[in-house]
């Protein structure tokens, strides 16, 4: 296998030039782990890349991109929108393009930023290094208007890089408005997974809601901008500015997307709460099993954190109070929690980080751990060793409930 230096060095023989590009020059930059190299060629026709390198493996219907020493490796290339949306482009793969011409169709200045392999030479014509000393996101070009999907991957590089985005490139996201709704929800739960994914996921939706965009694919989330809630309980402001607060707690507490997906939809039931009760939110924690349902298989989030935020939705209020319950309904609550996907330690995250509570005064988790453990199937079966069926549920329920009342 070829390194690619001496990759660099067979297409300079040919006349062209081999350079590092994207995500791994920024990266570089930021002192971070490169996880993922692109590459893009100059100077040479993909006839002549094919004959250089006959075992490069060729990917793309639009556009060649060569697999080569696990690497992708492209042309340099112009693009022409042709149509709305994501995808439609017509591209320009001549061998007389630039590198910087190639790099002026890239989103963002942090981005488009290049190394020559063999020289090591930074070509930088954007000043993306400077946006990135400053941490500030900035549209490349006008380029920047000709695909949608850049407004999301604008908010998730805000929250995975915690930088600014400057105003100018806020307007540019606000125009795209109009084609978002072209995107694929495949496309938009990748970047929302990656934010979620941050140590700060709150930024991703607090730049869309600055950029008048966060009401297209999360309007279950913007809908909560306004909804006040008792000061007494949530001095930080509206049910909006709470979930910002909770999702940012998760993100500190576990690495568990799903959970840290469930702390972002737990409160979405408070989105349709009628103004003439407000600040009070009554039953939103049923009304938001539904809202959760609809937001997930919107924006395409996989089955099982579907499943945890219907949970966290239906369940969060009575695990916040439940030293206030009595031994049944506490028994009701650890069963179905324990049944979940979400399960007894996730719901233990979404209680600690909606009521701001320390883990040592959440005790419904460890007291339903204790009591499954005892008071199962085989303590069951030794108690009343000739019941089965409905009747062996029922005695298995109540001897929860006897036990609780005993310990706790």
């Amino acid at each position: 296998m070829q390194d690619m230096l001496e990759i660099a060095e067979k297409i300079n023989k040919e006349g062209g030039q081999l350079y590092l590009v994207g995500g791994a020059v920024r990266d570089k930059i930021l002192n971070k782990q490169i996880t993922d190299e692109d590459y893009c060629v100059t100077g040479i026709t993909a006839e002549k890349f094919i004959q250089l390198f006959p075992q490069a493996k060729v990917q793309g219907k639009s556009f060649p991109v060569f697999i080569l020493n696990n690497k992708e490796i492209a042309l340099a290339r112009k693009e022409t929108k042709i149509g709305k949306g994501h995808k439609q482009f017509q591209f320009n793969i001549s061998s007389n393009i630039s590198i910087q011409e190639d790099l002026a169709r890239r989103d963002l200045t942090i981005n488009s930023i290049a190394q020559n392999v063999l020289t090591k030479e930074i070509i930088d014509p954007f000043n993306g290094i400077k946006d990135i000393k400053n941490k500030i996101l900035r549209r490349t070009t006008q380029a920047f208007l000709e695909d949608p999907l850049r407004v999301y991957r604008t908010a998730r590089f805000a929250a995975t890089l915690e930088f600014t985005v400057e105003e100018q490139t806020l307007k540019a996201m606000e125009k795209l408005k109009p084609e978002l709704n072209t995107l694929s929800k495949e496309r938009i739960f990748i970047e929302l997974k990656k934010a979620l994914a941050s140590n700060k996921p709150s930024i991703f939706f607090e730049v869309l809601k600055q950029a008048n965009v966060l009401d297209i694919h999360f309007k279950e989330i913007y809908n909560l901008i306004g909804k006040i809630q008792p000061k007494k309980y949530h001095p930080e402001g509206d049910s909006y500015n709470h979930t910002m607060i909770v999702v940012d707690k998760s993100a500190k507490l576990t690495n568990n997307l799903a959970i840290r997906y469930s702390c972002l939809v737990h409160d979405l039931g408070k989105g349709i709460t009628p103004k003439e009760i407000l600040p009070h939110h009554y039953g939103h924690d049923e009304k938001g099993v539904k809202i959760v349902e609809e937001f997930s298989n919107k924006i395409g989030v996989p089955n099982s954190w579907k499943k945890c935020g219907k949970t966290a939705a239906k369940w969060h209020m009575k695990a916040g109070i439940f030293e206030q319950m009595t031994p049944a309904k506490k028994i009701e609550l650890i069963e179905n929690l324990a049944n979940s996907m979400l399960g007894l330690e996730g719901m233990k995250i979404v209680v600690a980080c909606d009521k701001d509570r320390k883990d040592s005064i959440i005790t419904f988790d460890t007291i339903g751990k204790q009591c499954l453990t005892q008071i199962n199937g085989e303590f069951i079966n030794k108690k009343y060793p000739n019941i089965k069926g409905e009747e062996f549920g029922k005695k298995l329920h109540q001897e929860r409930i006897n036990w609780i009342k005993k310990n706790n």
